[in-house]
């Protein structure tokens, strides 16, 4: 594994650059050159709440300050518990008379530190009256909870308490209140998390840990700890499956109860890949009966780059419910969802494009067969030549077929141009579901009207988006096999002018399509709807 480039002036300046530029976004938030970020309109009166923890994780902690969450926030160099003296000059500082509850993940630097702060601050120093204090202790990480040491680490649900403390102390909670309802939520919090890379520390020339090419660590660390179990990548409903097993006897959930759910972004998944694993906890959990009364999904607790999510399940109450759904200005805060999670089946009516009645259609099984064997090899040509989703919509348009088709030429490749139309989408389905769809047509006015159709389908694609020979797309290979089948050719010299065309979009730069914005990088490679196109004459020839 090779060290991941990225934005900064130096290693050593990350910490206080970036923090410089998350502020400057942050107008309702101010440095104190004691080490720590408060509001810059602090609460007038009550109870205040101040967290704080190691850099690389953010939003958290910083830029969860605002009103309904955090009143301050200590943080650290990366992946560093803030020092003593930072937390006592931040708790300090937003004290209103009523006391200020620390939230404290379960890290040993981050226990002791809060430890001595509060010690420091519970004597008055000069004019400075003693302030004080409750903690909880978030302790939610299964992963290490049977471990020597510390136990279960804090991580994600960190965020939650932060949220269900702050909404407390904005309703007026005293301080005992505000710790108790806290400690409520984080005593049945639990996570766990899963990661198929490394996190890259600055100034470190590797990434944290080495993993095998297609493996996942399961039970990762937010700073950038390996897990002690590493296994092959699987579906991600077997992972959900499996982090359930760890998390859910630690909640005490069970049939009829709600639950609090929360998915992760560690740094560098997509939102369509915390999705997928949001939507497996959702049908997951209903099948045991408990609700998904309440979720947030996204970037709450990251590992800077690190490259996986963890899910989070939380046991919800009436009064929790309330407190989560209160408002916060704090910029990191998403919109989160305030009413129970339903999983749409996300069904969608499709017309039939099936072709599965009469006899077996020899040469178009050939053709559908030859793609469906493709798909890597298109992915990979689209991926030098293109944005890399060629492969994948030829999969969408053609992989659910069963072979042999079964039809006339003209109903197979009506089926065929509507699964392209319907299930391909973008440019590949528009293309050659308008190709064909007339060549079908054609074929079925006429069982002879091959050439006739091939022209019709090569005049649609070309007023459908104006490509010509020399653009490399499509029509560079069914350009010239419609000419040599207008001049009477045989299919055999159709698919060997097609073949011809091909080769030549090798040497080409694109003028349409996502090819184009490449220039001269794509020169060398042939273009792979072309290809594709070349097969069909192909076919056509040997069993037509």
């Amino acid at each position: 594994m090779t060290h991941r480039a990225r934005f900064e002036n130096s290693a050593g300046s990350l910490f206080t650059d970036g923090l410089r530029g998350v502020l400057a976004a942050h107008p309702d938030a101010a440095w104190h050159d004691a080490g720590f970020v408060a509001r810059r309109t602090p609460r007038a009166s009550g109870v205040a709440v101040v967290s704080g923890g190691g850099s690389g994780h953010e939003p958290m902690h910083v830029g969860l300050i605002g009103a309904g969450m955090l009143d301050a926030a200590c943080p650290g160099l990366i992946f560093t518990s803030p020092n003593a003296v930072q937390v006592a000059a931040a708790t300090r500082a937003v004290d209103t008379g009523a006391g200020v509850v620390h939230v404290v993940k379960n890290y040993t630097g981050d226990v002791m530190n809060f430890a001595v702060a509060r010690r420091l601050v519970g004597a008055p120093d000069g004019d400075a009256p003693a302030v004080a204090t409750e903690f909880v202790l978030v302790d939610d990480d299964v992963a290490t909870e049977d471990t020597s040491g510390p136990g279960r680490r804090g991580t994600a649900a960190t965020v939650i308490v932060e949220k269900i403390c702050g909404a407390a102390a904005d309703r007026g909670s005293s301080l005992a209140e505000v710790a108790a309802v806290g400690r409520r939520a984080a005593a049945r919090a639990r996570s766990m998390a899963v990661s198929f890379s490394a996190c890259n520390v600055p100034g470190s020339d590797a990434p944290s840990f080495d993993l095998p090419a297609g493996h996942m660590a399961f039970g990762v660390g937010i700073h950038g700890e390996r897990a002690r179990d590493e296994r092959p990548a699987t579906a991600a409903e077997e992972i959900v499956t499996d982090l359930l097993a760890r998390i859910l006897p630690g909640t005490g959930l069970g049939s009829g109860d709600r639950a609090l759910v929360v998915v992760n972004n560690l740094g560098a998944v997509t939102d369509l890949e915390t999705g997928v694993i949001f939507a497996e906890a959702v049908k997951q959990l209903g099948e045991r009966g408990i609700e998904v009364a309440r979720s947030l999904v996204g970037r709450l607790v990251t590992a800077l780059d690190m490259a996986g999510a963890s899910l989070t399940v939380v046991p919800l109450d009436d009064e929790l419910v309330a407190l989560w759904d209160a408002p916060t200005s704090a910029p990191g805060w998403p919109n989160a969802a305030t009413a129970p999670s339903y999983l749409d089946p996300l069904a969608q009516s499709r017309p039939d494009d099936s072709a599965d009645t009469g006899e077996p259609n020899v040469w178009l099984s050939d053709f559908v067969g030859r793609v469906q064997r493709s798909v890597d090899e298109l992915t990979e040509l689209d991926r030098k030549a293109g944005d890399g989703d060629f492969g994948t919509n030829m999969a969408a348009a053609l992989g659910h077929f069963p072979l042999p088709l079964r039809g006339t030429d003209g109903e197979v490749l009506d089926a065929m141009s509507t699964s392209y139309l319907v299930r391909a989408g973008g440019t590949s389905g528009a293309v050659f579901g308008t190709f064909f769809t007339e060549l079908g047509r054609a074929l079925q006015a006429d069982g002879a009207g091959f050439a006739r159709g091939v022209r019709a389908g090569l005049d649609a694609v070309v007023e459908l988006g104006g490509a010509r020979v020399g653009d490399k797309t499509v029509v560079d290979a069914i350009s010239p096999a419609a000419d040599v089948l207008d001049a009477g050719g045989s299919l055999a010299d159709a698919a060997a002018a097609a073949a011809q065309g091909v080769a030549a979009t090798a040497d080409s730069t694109a003028s349409r399509g996502r090819a184009s914005y490449l220039g001269d990088a794509v020169i060398g490679v042939p273009d792979p709807g072309a290809l594709v196109m070349s097969w069909l004459f192909e076919a056509a020839a040997a069993g037509r």
